[in-house]
C-alpha cells in the first residue's frame, strides 16, 4: 500500500481520504498481530532473565549468608525470629507450618491424583443384610482436579512466600552491617496502616481477583483438555480423563460429520456462529453509538422544551429489568402477536410476518429491537460529554460560516470518538457476550439444521455465548467443548481489543483535547 506523505494526503478528496483511513487500519492488523508476537516473545525472555536473575541471587544470598540466613531457606522466618523481628518470623513460620500440614494431608493426594483424574469410579457392592445392592461411589475427578489446581496455586504461593523470606534476610543482614536498626514488630503494624497502606488495601480485593477470577479461568482451560460432560461427570456416572487437544481437533476441524450432505463441520459452525457474531456487534455497538449520540444532540438542543421528561422517558427502559421486557418483546413479535396482529387488521399485511422464523428477518429484528435497549445508555453518556464541548468552538465555526453537519463531523463527532474511544472497545467486546438480549429475544431460532447436526442445537441468531450455553444444556452436557468455545472467544476478544486498542486517537495522541 502507498504512504501519502501530509502534503499529498491533503490533495486527496474526502472520498480518497475516508478510503486510505480505512486500508491503513487493516493493512495494519497484520502488522499489529505480529507485534503482538514480537511483544510475546520478549515478555518470555524478559520471564527467563528475571527466573535467571532470582535463582543467582537466591544462590548467593545462600553463600555469602550467615548461619541465621541459611537455616531460613528451611525454617522460614527462623533468621527474623533470631534478629529480633518476632511478629514477621512468626508469621513466615506460620505459613510453613501451615502449607507442610495441608501438603501432608491432603494436598499430595490431589496433586498424586491430577495425572489421572481418579482411578475408581462408581461400583456396586452386594449388602448382604439388605440383600440388596448399592451404589459406592469412589474417587471424584472434579473435585481432584478442582483442589489439584488450589494446590498448585498454594504451592506458588508458597514459593513466593519463600523467596521473600530469602530476601527479607538478605535485606537484614544489609541493614544490620550498616549499623542501623532493623524494624519491630509495632513498626511493622505501623507501616500497614501508614506508608504501606495501599499494599493493606489492596490486598483483599487481590485475593478475591485470584480466587474468583484467576483460579476459575485455569479451572476452565483445563476441562477444556478433558473428555468432561454428562456421560462422564466425574462422580456419579463416570470418571473424567484427560484427551489432551482432541477437543481442539474436534472444534477446528473441517471434516463433515457424519450424515455428509449439508451437515456442516465443528469448524464451519464456529465460523458461521462467529461471523454472525462480529456482524451483531459491530452493528449493536455503532447503531446505539450514532443514534444515542443524536438524540442526546436532539433533547440538548436550545428550545427544546421539558428535556427532564424525554430524559426520564428514555430511562424508563433501562429501570425495568430486560427479563421482563424482552420476553415480553419477543411474545409481541411471534407469528401471532400484537404486531402481526395490528398490521393484519390494518389490511396492510395479508399474512404474519417471520420476524423469528426468517434467518434475515430475525437477525435483523434483533438488531432494531437491541436499538430501542441501547440508545438510554448511550444518550445518559453523551449529554454529559456533550456539556462539556467548548461553546466557542461552535461560535468561532459559526462565524466563520461552517453549516450544522461541518459543525457535527468536524467538532462534536471528533471529540465524542476521542473521548469515548475506549468505551466503544469495552461495548463492542460486551456486545459479542450479550447474552441477555439474544437468548430472552429468540433464544437463538431459528434453527439451523445444518449447524445444529455438528454440534448442539445451534440457531441463526445464537452468538457464541449462547451457543457455548446450548451446548452444556441436555444430557449430552459436552462441558468439555464448552470450556473450547469459551477459550476460543478468549482469544477473538483479545485480539481484537489489543489490536483495536493500541489504534483508539485517545490512546495514541493524548494530548490532543487538552
Amino acid at each position: 500500500m502507498k504512504k501519502y506523505s501530509d502534503l499529498e494526503y491533503l490533495k486527496l478528496s474526502k472520498g480518497q481520504k475516508l478510503l486510505y483511513k480505512i486500508t491503513s487500519f487493516f493493512c495494519a492488523i497484520p502488522q499489529k498481530i505480529a507485534g503482538l508476537f514480537v511483544a510475546l516473545w520478549n515478555l518470555i525472555l524478559k520471564g527467563y532473565n528475571i527466573v535467571k536473575n532470582e535463582a543467582v541471587d537466591i544462590w548467593t544470598t545462600f553463600v555469602q549468608g550467615d548461619w541465621k540466613t541459611k537455616v531460613s531457606f528451611l525454617v522460614m522466618g527462623f533468621g527474623n525470629i533470631a534478629r529480633g523481628q518476632i511478629l514477621r518470623g512468626l508469621l513466615f513460620l506460620l505459613f510453613e507450618v501451615v502449607f507442610i500440614g495441608y501438603m501432608i494431608l491432603a494436598g499430595g493426594y490431589w496433586l498424586s491424583m491430577l495425572p489421572s483424574l481418579g482411578k475408581v469410579g462408581p461400583t456396586e457392592e452386594y449388602d448382604f443384610v439388605l440383600d440388596a445392592y448399592y451404589t459406592v461411589y469412589n474417587d471424584n475427578s472434579f473435585k481432584i482436579l478442582l483442589y489439584g489446581v488450589l494446590t498448585i496455586f498454594f504451592i506458588i504461593g508458597f514459593v513466593y512466600t519463600w523467596r521473600v523470606n530469602v530476601r527479607q534476610n538478605k535485606l537484614a543482614e544489609k541493614i544490620l552491617k550498616s549499623g542501623k536498626k532493623l524494624k519491630s514488630g509495632k513498626d511493622d503494624l505501623r507501616s500497614m496502616v501508614d506508608d504501606k497502606f495501599h499494599a493493606t488495601l489492596l490486598s483483599l480485593p487481590l485475593t478475591g481477583i485470584l480466587i474468583f477470577t484467576v483460579m476459575p479461568i485455569v479451572f476452565m482451560i483445563l476441562v477444556a483438555f478433558t473428555n468432561y460432560d454428562g456421560a462422564h461427570d466425574g462422580y456419579y456416572s463416570n470418571l473424567f480423563t484427560w484427551v489432551g487437544w482432541d477437543n481442539f481437533n474436534t472444534m477446528l476441524n473441517w471434516n463433515v460429520a457424519k450424515g455428509g450432505g449439508s451437515v456442516q463441520s465443528y469448524a464451519a459452525t464456529f465460523g458461521e456462529v462467529l461471523s454472525w457474531t462480529l456482524m451483531w456487534a459491530f452493528f449493536a455497538t455503532f447503531t446505539n453509538y450514532f443514534l444515542g449520540m443524536f438524540v442526546a444532540m436532539a433533547i440538548n438542543k436550545k428550545g427544546i422544551k421539558l428535556k427532564k421528561l424525554w430524559r426520564t422517558v428514555l430511562v424508563l427502559t433501562i429501570a425495568i429489568p430486560q427479563f421482563i421486557s424482552l420476553l415480553y418483546v419477543s411474545k409481541m413479535f411471534a407469528k401471532n402477536g400484537i404486531v402481526n396482529g395490528f398490521l393484519m387488521s390494518m389490511g396492510w399485511i395479508s399474512e404474519a410476518l417471520p420476524f423469528w422464523e426468517d434467518p434475515t428477518w430475525a437477525r435483523i429484528t434483533v438488531i432494531l429491537i437491541n436499538i430501542w435497549i441501547g440508545i438510554p445508555h448511550l444518550m445518559l453518556i453523551t449529554t454529559g460529554i456533550l456539556m462539556n464541548i467548548p461553546a466557542d468552538l461552535y461560535e468561532s465555526a459559526r462565524i466563520d460560516g461552517a453549516n450544522p453537519w461541518q459543525q457535527y463531523t468536524k467538532i462534536t463527532l471528533p471529540y465524542m470518538l476521542f473521548v469515548t474511544g475506549p468505551y466503544l472497545l469495552t461495548s463492542f467486546t460486551g456486545n459479542m457476550n450479550n447474552f441477555n438480549v439474544i437468548y430472552l429475544l429468540t433464544g437463538g431460532a431459528p434453527t439451523n439444521p445444518a449447524a445444529s447436526s455438528a454440534a448442539g442445537t445451534v440457531g441463526y441468531t445464537d452468538l457464541l455465548i449462547t451457543w457455548l450455553f446450548k451446548i452444556t444444556q441436555g444430557a449430552e452436557s459436552q462441558y468439555y467443548l464448552a470450556s473450547v468455545v469459551g477459550i476460543l472467544v478468549f482469544v477473538v476478544v483479545a485480539l481484537i481489543s489489543l489490536v483495536v486498542y493500541n489504534v483508539l486517537p485517545s490512546i495514541k495522541n493524548e494530548e490532543d483535547f487538552q
